[in-house]
């Protein structure tokens, strides 16, 4: 695209959408189709539109047009694309889902500059989305610039001898097309020669699950009012100017549809744009279109009112001309080469603000991009047992019960409230937590996992992995004890489990444990068969590195499954307390295989558990899980603090923000509503339901990226 006001010609060209998996005959000008659920058609588009030499995208947005739950598919492509990109909204809804809402706003944070049709759009986009107003531009829908004569189109149709009634489009229950037949008895009476023409195909979502239903329903009420005569249903799809000939021919155009929520209609900017005289219910764009005396407007699903509206104004053709000719001095603004001036101007000064952008680089964490820390939802899910494992959405799921794991880490985000922020909630939750490790503990030193709602067990002896995130929180208690009484507790348990230390087999219990031992070495350097288990467990993981690392694949075992960082994570750990060279170096060089493959594109793009990542095959993106990016961020944070290094900082908040909407989906997994975190996301969208490891492991982030942002600063003074 080259500046008009150079004589330049303009090239565009379209990426359309296949829906259903249906595949259309396109003009040449589509150049490339995605298959709606097709999500790497997304990511296909976004690098076909990146080479293709285009200055700016603009995106047309409908619900139900997108793939992925709420059209989430879309987030990606918008992401990946490099250069401006305008879109404009068909739709904007009053009262959205939860997804409907989080995608659009995240679509018009991503976008330059958001075009809208109606002024009551833009109402809602600044006061229910959150878009600044100065983002938004206001662009009338735009309409063919076609006319034909009266009299000749009347002829052709022959409806010469008629007083014509128009409505066109998709049929669907909300069209309202029953309130104008239910009128036309009481309009026959002083007009005889009415016909009603209804021109247009089932819409094509409606027919896919209803079948021809309204269709016959508005016929049967034809028959029963005895109206065959006057109204003709026109069931096909007509070309643009042959509809022309149609709006032409009319007297008087109506829209009655249901209820006002309608924020565009290309149907009513047709007529508007033919120059008829409209009738119409008050819904959002006629109440804007038909303002200052170009239309007129009838209550929704009010017949006897349209009735004697219609009667008005076929019974006064100076008035009816006059509506003609005010419609149709709008609708000359309204054309598409006004339209696509418009566009082409705002396409323009969108290129040039880009041009002058200069990104700036900063080390630092925003803070100012962190939601309040709340434990709202995590008191939400604490009783005085433990805390719920599972939430249906933002309620608890008291089916499930409870679990060690999530009680564990319960106990770790109290002690990271209380300890950096003095939060008086989270030690008043601290004795629930470490109650319930102490109940769950077996005279062996080992744990039990699960316990139902009614106190039953579940199991004898849980999981390595729950053993070893129990080490780690008793640890992370013994290092930071809020009071003696807490520690005296805390320490009983732990020692009663440490003989078991070193019998344990899986290497993300053995990761969990060492996390642990350290916490506790830091405050107890003087224990030397601590350190000394802490010593022959680093090396059960190093041992497992060296039998697994090749010249390309520098890892611990022969795939990345779940919790990954993990594994560096207290490798990491290890080395800050054993100065051991060799353990250090495994522990840098698997953090940065692990960063070469979850963050090549700029963000965190974690493992995914639907089949993780085999060596030498393609690596699962879906099913990705909060504790994934909890570890990356702890991750990032222990190697920050050996060394100081900005560049780990940085890593740290990209890793963060992973919650917060920089992802493979580009959406918030945190909810602001509940403040809870959602427990992860599916190629599908998010899974809304917000369990304790989803908000435990988002909290402990949150947490974490404060005690890096205190550290840096504490670094730079």
């Amino acid at each position: 695209m080259q500046d008009a006001r150079n004589d330049a010609i303009e090239e565009s060209y379209v990426v359309a959408i296949n829906d259903h998996h249906f595949n259309y005959t396109y003009p040449p000008e589509v150049k490339l189709s995605i298959d709606q659920e097709q999500q790497t058609d997304y990511l296909e588009a976004a690098n076909f539109i990146n080479l293709s030499g285009a200055d700016v995208c603009v995106i047309q947005h409908e619900f139900g047009v997108f793939g992925g739950q709420g059209g989430v598919y879309l987030l990606p492509l918008l992401h990946r694309l490099k250069i401006p990109v305008i879109v404009t909204l068909h739709t904007v809804l009053k009262v959205p889902s939860y997804n409907e809402k989080a995608i659009l706003k995240e679509i018009c944070n991503m976008a330059h500059q958001v075009v809208v049709m109606s002024h009551k759009a833009i109402e809602f986009l600044v006061g229910i989305y959150d878009v600044p107003e100065t983002k938004i531009t206001f662009i009338e829908h735009g309409v063919p610039d076609i006319h034909f004569d009266y009299n000749q189109a009347r002829k052709e149709f022959k409806l010469r001898d008629k007083k014509v009634l128009l409505t066109f489009g998709f049929l669907g229950r909300n069209k309202g097309i029953e309130t104008v037949i239910q009128s036309l008895p009481a309009v026959i009476k002083e007009h005889p020669d009415v016909l009603y023409l209804v021109l247009g195909k089932t819409h094509p979502n409606v027919s896919r699950h209803s079948g021809e239903e309204y269709r016959s329903y508005l016929q049967l009420l034809v028959k029963k009012l005895d109206l065959s005569q006057h109204v003709s249903f026109l069931n096909e799809f007509v070309e643009q100017t042959e509809l022309f000939k149609y709006l032409a021919a009319c007297d008087i155009y109506i829209t009655p549809y249901t209820n006002e929520a309608q924020i565009t209609s290309g149907t009513l900017s047709y007529a508007m744009g033919a120059g008829c005289a409209v009738v119409s219910t008050p819904y959002w764009h006629a109440t804007e279109l038909l303002a200052d005396d170009r239309g007129l407007l009838f209550g929704f699903n009010q017949s006897e009112e349209l009735s004697d509206l219609l009667n008005e104004t076929l019974s006064h053709p100076g008035k009816l001309q006059s509506l003609k000719k005010r419609a149709l001095q709008h609708g000359r603004q309204m054309t598409w080469s006004k339209t696509g001036q418009k566009y082409l101007s705002l396409a323009f000064s969108v290129q040039r603000e880009q041009d002058h952008v200069t990104v700036k680089k900063d080390s630092k964490i925003d803070l100012l991009l962190l939601p309040p820390f709340l434990l709202t939802h995590i008191k939400r899910l604490t009783d005085d047992t433990g805390i719920i494992q599972h939430a249906k959405f933002g309620i608890p799921n008291l089916k499930e019960g409870y679990c060690l794991d999530d009680n564990a880490r319960a106990l770790l985000v109290a002690l990271m409230a209380y300890k950096q922020k003095k939060d008086a909630l989270a030690f008043d939750m601290m004795p629930v937590y470490l109650s319930y490790i102490h109940y769950m503990q077996r005279k062996n030193g080992l744990f039990g996992n699960f316990l139902s709602f009614s106190r039953h067990f579940l199991d004898d002896v849980g999981s390595e992995d729950s053993f070893g995130r129990t080490i780690w929180a008793l640890g992370y208690l013994l290092g930071n004890p809020p009071n003696d009484a807490y520690y005296q507790t805390g320490k009983l348990v732990f020692f009663e489990a440490a003989p078991n230390f070193e019998k344990l087999r899986s290497i993300r219990s053995i990761a969990n444990t060492i996390i642990g031992i350290c916490h506790y070495l830091l405050s107890n350097p003087g224990d030397d068969q601590m350190t000394e288990r802490l010593r022959n467990l680093a090396q059960k993981l190093n041992k497992q590195y060296k039998e697994h690392r090749t010249e390309k694949w520098h890892w611990y075992e022969a795939l990345l499954a779940y919790d990954n960082g993990i594994l560096p994570l207290a490798m990491l750990h290890a080395a800050e307390i054993l100065n051991d060279e060799e353990i250090t170096q495994t522990a840098m060089e698997s953090m940065h295989f692990l960063t070469g493959v979850t963050m090549k594109d700029g963000y965190l793009s974690i493992i995914g558990n639907k089949e993780w990542y085999k060596q030498e095959g393609k690596r699962s993106r879906y099913a990705q899980q909060p504790i994934d990016a909890l570890a990356m961020v702890l991750m990032y944070h222990q190697v920050f603090h050996l060394t100081k290094d900005k560049e780990y900082l940085n890593k740290l908040f990209t890793a963060f923000m992973w919650f917060l909407g920089d992802n493979d989906l580009r959406m918030s997994l945190y909810d602001f509503e509940t403040k809870g975190c959602c427990d992860g996301f599916e190629n599908y969208g998010v899974n809304r339901n917000q369990g304790a490891e989803s908000s435990l492991a988002y909290l402990i982030s949150h947490l974490t990226v404060q005690k890096a942002y205190e550290e840096f600063y504490q670094t730079e003074s």
